[in-house]
């Protein structure tokens, strides 16, 4: 592995014999990175747990992968003085095989480059807020201690999210396959004119115009990209497939919410521009005028670690600020 300026090579090092091992995915750009990093590597210790993360060198070194760091302060060495049991991991779908957890630290981005090494394997993942909204976190750093004991100790529940399931087809025969956590973002992409689609839901046409794109989204990615778009809000455990049209020049081409079996498809028209299909902003895929893109509900979810039961509503309010004085709640 060659060194990138001004980031040390690590040796990767295969995980240990360890009955129990926690994976970690961090952005190494976030200033509490190393003290909450410290914390993890103490409890694991403490409690005989492996240890695993994630080099960053490797990972940047993809060029389908965009997490970039621009400082790599997670020397496993120094986790190592603390008295942990560390192993550095390539950052491919064998990362997480034979982990109890995926902890992720960082914000949304972070998390749904974890959720790539989780959802081969099916481990739970569980994120630790270091960016600034962080919808997808389940607590802020400050409470690492408090999440660590409970991860140690088995005290969570872990929940199902839908994925969607994704293919693309040119001349009827299926080009590429993948699936995703928020959405896919099927956009114009030579970013000139407008994207001409015909929108499809369980077999039937629905709607045709031209857009800068459409956005099919669960319901956990409702409150990320669908949500800037104009979508609406989404429960997570709702089961539903949600389109979002972004900036369509047509008369009908509201955000649809369909069933989760509803097998939806967006052609682009074969005398427009071709396509460019992003999944969850990371995985991408280029389609030719005249391509067909089919979404349905994805056959395996992600396992969702939650340490808390607060309702969604307090999450939304907390995460968006939203204004809530006055009031008053149910008169007994």
């Amino acid at each position: 592995m060659s060194d990138v300026v001004g980031v040390p090579a690590v040796e990767v090092v295969e995980a240990g014999p360890h009955e129990r091992e926690f994976l970690v995915v961090a952005h190494t750009g976030r200033d509490n990175v190393q003290e909450t990093m410290a914390v993890i590597a103490k409890r694991c210790a403490d409690a005989g747990i492996g240890l695993r993360v994630v080099d960053h060198d490797i990972m940047s070194s993809h060029p389908e992968q965009r997490y970039v760091s621009a400082v790599y302060p997670l020397d496993p060495n120094e986790l190592r003085e603390i008295g942990a049991d560390v192993a550095v991991t390539a950052g491919d779908d064998q990362s997480a095989v034979g982990c109890e957890v995926v902890i992720v630290l960082g914000g949304d981005g972070t998390f749904l480059r974890a959720a790539e090494l989780a959802h081969p394997v099916s481990v739970p993942v569980l994120g630790i807020n270091l960016g600034h909204i962080g919808f997808l976190a389940e607590a802020e750093a400050n409470r690492i201690d408090e999440v660590m004991a409970k991860l140690v100790d088995r005290d969570y529940e872990i929940e199902d999210r839908m994925t969607l399931d994704i293919s693309v087809r040119v001349d009827g025969k299926v080009i590429a396959q993948t699936w995703a956590l928020n959405e896919v973002s099927i956009q114009n992409l030579s970013r000139q004119g407008v994207l001409e689609l015909i929108t499809e839901v369980d077999g039937r046409p629905v709607s045709a115009f031209g857009a800068d794109g459409i956005l099919v989204s669960t319901p956990t990615g409702s409150t990320a990209y669908a949500f800037s778009a104009g979508g609406p809000v989404m429960w997570p455990d709702l089961e539903a497939i949600l389109l979002v049209p972004s900036n369509a020049h047509a008369l009908f081409a509201r955000p649809m919410v369909t069933s989760p079996r509803s097998l939806v498809a967006v052609e682009v028209m074969a005398r427009g521009q071709d396509a460019l299909v992003s999944c969850d902003g990371r995985r991408n895929i280029d389609v030719p005028a005249g391509g067909r893109i089919e979404v349905i509900r994805g056959a395996k979810p992600v396992h969702w670690i939650r340490i808390d039961s607060d309702p969604f509503a307090d999450r939304l309010v907390r995460k968006f600020e939203l204004p809530v004085t006055g009031w008053r709640g149910r008169q007994t």
